[in-house]
């Protein structure tokens, strides 16, 4: 099968499988206090590119893990993902209208509604990772899939990078600057979207885990340099979020530093690094290796 080909039907099967496990894991919109539960599922159901699911399961079928064993983690993963757009989106933050275009949540519920559903979905994912029944490992590796989540997730990673962003507004930051702030905003997370399927390998292979963990510094980086492009060159019926928003609130961005064919070179050589990184592993990771190529090359 042609491996774009291959691609597409794997992220349609896992979009789907991913969708499946976080409505699974979601309170009813019936459930009280309705309003708040609506409000997660809106903004957590129907919508996005669920990259981080389809890394913990395109790592998990690198180390043949069986896909049921990653529902949990994956679902976990997202629903810190999503928390985070809530907050992002925030008139206090980036101020936005549109998300996955769609109102973004604060738009069609109200402030105090889309705070609590993101700290509801920040809540819930590590309530997954500890008591989900299909994640059958150890109770050591079910500790360490909660450390690197919330390592991911705290101020040494992801809520890190967006006071530093918030920080950086107007200035100019240097190029290891900016990288810092970008492994920690986006790059966290996508890392711990790998590691948390690694650590559902028992045995663990720690040999083949650190591989991985570099391939997903490298493709956590590289997302960020391409949605710094696409907010550059894209239009917001094709992002499905508001374009030009980093330049209009002059923030600090690849291609404003390295120009936009600068941007591109890096995001290449990001990509190149990542397969680098996968030279041990064969068809099996042949999925990660397209997933790579899929975020220097994406439109949206």
């Amino acid at each position: 099968m042609n491996p774009e080909n291959a691609l597409q039907d794997f992220m349609r099967a896992c979009q789907t499988r991913a969708e499946a496990a976080l409505d699974a894991r979601l309170p009813a919109a019936t459930r009280m206090p309705e309003r708040l539960h609506q409000a997660m599922r809106y903004s957590a159901l129907g919508g996005g590119k669920r990259l981080r699911p389809l890394l913990t399961y395109a790592t998990g079928i690198a180390l043949d893990l069986p896909l049921d064993l990653l529902d949990g983690p994956a679902a976990a993963v997202e629903f810190i993902h999503v928390y985070s757009l809530i907050h992002d989106d925030l008139p206090a933050m980036d101020d936005d209208a549109l998300r996955r275009g769609k109102p973004t949540c604060h738009v069609a519920f109200d402030e105090a509604t889309a705070i609590l559903a993101g700290d509801g979905l920040q809540a819930l994912a590590f309530h997954v990772l500890a008591h989900d029944p299909n994640l059958q490992v150890p109770a050591e590796n079910r500790l360490a899939m909660i450390e690197t989540l919330a390592s991911a997730s705290g101020s040494y990673g992801m809520v890190g990078g967006q006071a530093i962003d918030l920080d950086a507004v107007g200035t100019t930051l240097d190029l290891p600057s900016l990288e810092n702030m970008h492994i920690r905003k986006t790059g966290a997370l996508i890392r711990a979207s790998v590691k948390l399927a690694t650590l559902a390998q028992v045995p663990h292979d720690k040999a083949a885990a650190d591989k991985l963990d570099h391939y997903a510094k490298c493709i956590g980086l590289a997302f960020q340099i391409k949605d710094d492009i696409l907010d550059e060159e894209s239009d917001t019926q094709t992002l499905g979020k508001t374009q030009g928003k980093d330049r209009d609130h002059n923030k600090p961005n690849y291609p404003a530093l390295l120009g936009l064919n600068g941007a591109k070179e890096k995001a290449q050589e990001l990509h190149e690094e990542a397969l680098a990184s996968l030279a041990g592993f064969g068809a099996e990771a042949d999925l990660l290796r397209a997933l790579s190529l899929f975020i220097i090359e994406r439109r949206n």
